[in-house]
């Protein structure tokens, strides 16, 4: 059994959901992104997803866009996230998911992508801008090597392209909350329980619910449906809050805050 499964296995025997934080390498500084992800495992993360910065994040809206361009002016490249998922393999056992765009994967070379990153200990790879039907090379290098390939689920999805997603996808199935790009918000669609519902209904896989996801309230209400939920935007958007103001130790602090009362919300109420 993978990191990711036994995860998920042993947050349903502890009746919690997965606390996903989402960091992107590089930002707001790669020896930054070094001592944060593995504080985040140790404060309770889950689940740890890996941003790969990429110059044109169809997906991302301007949050994650401004963190993805500080990264790119830092010099950060693929090999800096492998590295910094190696360290965090190093540390803990807490599963690291990347996200990228296939750009980048394609332009480092899917077969050393993938040898690579089982070398680093990445368990899942995100690819928001790859459809299932022309993912099979990188799928089968993935395959190879026991790292899962995970696709989303978006609520415009008919049913046989979420059969065709749940048939592709390993580790896990990530929900969009909406239909647009990521980013803070104040209400949670209407449309994430029907999504996660529908979902269901073609995999035993766990269903991961991200975009949009702002609050521990937010975090509470999709703990009740889903098996796990992601924070990106709005964690980016703390970081960006306490940069220029707080000493970079108690801007660790405040991550650290941030993550210990997100994963208070995600025990399920029965």
């Amino acid at each position: 059994m993978g990191r990711i499964s036994a995860t998920f296995k042993r947050l349903r025997w502890e009746k919690e959901a997965a606390f996903i934080p989402y960091v992107m390498t590089g930002y707001p500084s790669l020896e930054v992104t070094r001592q944060i992800v593995p504080m985040m495992a140790r404060q309770g993360a889950d689940l740890i997803e890996l941003g790969v910065p990429f110059s044109d994040p169809i997906a991302d809206g301007p949050t994650i866009q401004r963190a993805s361009q500080c990264a790119l002016a830092n010099g950060v490249t693929m090999a800096h996230c492998l590295a910094v998922a190696a360290e965090a393999r190093l540390a803990s056992d807490v599963p690291v998911v990347l996200m990228s765009y296939y750009n980048p994967v394609h332009s480092y070379g899917i077969e050393r992508f993938a040898s690579d990153a089982a070398q680093a200990g990445v368990d899942g790879l995100i690819v928001p801008d790859l459809p299932p039907e022309e993912a099979g090379d990188l799928k089968a290098a993935l395959d190879a090597v026991n790292v899962d390939l995970i696709f989303l689920a978006a609520p415009t999805s008919t049913d046989e392209r979420l059969h065709q997603i749940a048939q592709m996808s390993g580790g896990f199935i990530y929900c969009v909350s909406v239909t647009g790009v990521t980013g803070a918000r104040a209400r949670l669609s209407d449309e994430v329980k029907d999504l996660v519902r529908r979902v269901r209904h073609h995999t035993d896989l766990p269903v991961v619910v991200g975009f949009g996801i702002s609050t521990p309230e937010h975090v509470a209400d999709i703990a009740q449906i889903a098996d796990g939920v992601v924070v990106a935007s709005a964690l980016i958007n703390h970081i960006e809050a306490m940069l220029g103001t707080l000493p970079e130790d108690e801007v660790l602090g405040g991550i650290a805050e941030f993550v210990r009362e997100f994963k208070q919300a995600t025990v399920r109420q029965t």
